[in-house]
């Protein structure tokens, strides 16, 4: 999305007063909220699809089946889109991450390694790395997403400190742990979307990583799960 393009000056209209739920959610945040996650999910799939750099405004407006000045009602900007696009893939990932490590079967280094190796088959992880590719020349771009890409990681770290209690007289172990199943994991899943490594070999590769993990494991004080 070549963001320089995709700035507004448009300044929003006054709102009208809402109507109030019952809960005190107001109909017009509601639609507002629903309206802002249709935006999202479409820039999404059109980065997947696309590429970064020919995803615009007006293609996102018409994958969400809004027209761009309704678009442009919710993100002044095409870089208002991006920011709130990347931060909704980090909460997803967060999300999802939490889901599992709440299950007791998921600390299981099989499960655990399986249910990671799902997330990034995903679009929301291929839709990441083509943002993450195109930040590397996009200065643009590049300021919008290391600094949240810096947020995530520390919130990431401080959610899986506290969902992995057994892994705590063993912080650096843990650290490495989690380091190497999201290097390894996401490298290969980008190796395979672009070729360079053979489907075939993941059950492999993932069968080795849970071994590793397991090494790392002799040294927490329990034995039967991470």
């Amino acid at each position: 999305m070549a963001l320089s393009r995709t700035r507004s000056t448009r300044t929003a209209k006054p709102a009208a007063t809402p109507a109030t739920r019952p809960g005190g959610t107001t109909l017009q945040a509601a639609k507002a909220a629903q309206t802002r996650g249709r935006l999202i999910d479409a820039t999404v799939r059109c980065i997947v699809k696309h590429g970064y750099a020919n995803t615009t405004t007006p293609r996102v407006a018409e994958e969400a089946g809004l027209s761009r000045g309704a678009m442009m009602h919710h993100f002044e900007n095409g870089a208002a889109l991006i920011k709130a696009t990347i931060i909704e893939l980090h909460e997803k990932r967060l999300r999802a991450f939490r889901r599992a490590a709440e299950k007791p079967e998921e600390h299981d280094v099989d499960t655990l390694v399986e249910t990671y190796w799902a997330q990034v088959q995903k679009p929301a992880f291929i839709a990441f790395h083509e943002l993450a590719v195109a930040a590397r020349t996009d200065r643009e771009l590049g300021a919008i997403l290391f600094p949240l890409q810096e947020e995530f990681r520390e919130r990431f770290n401080a959610q899986a400190e506290a969902l992995f209690p057994e892994w705590r007289d063993a912080p650096a172990e843990f650290d490495m742990a989690m380091n190497l199943s999201q290097t390894i994991l996401e490298g290969m899943a980008i190796a395979v979307q672009t070729g360079a490594m053979d489907k075939a070999k993941v059950p492999m590769m993932l069968v080795h990583l849970e071994n590793q993990i397991r090494a790392l494991m002799q040294h927490t004080s329990g034995s039967g799960s991470v």
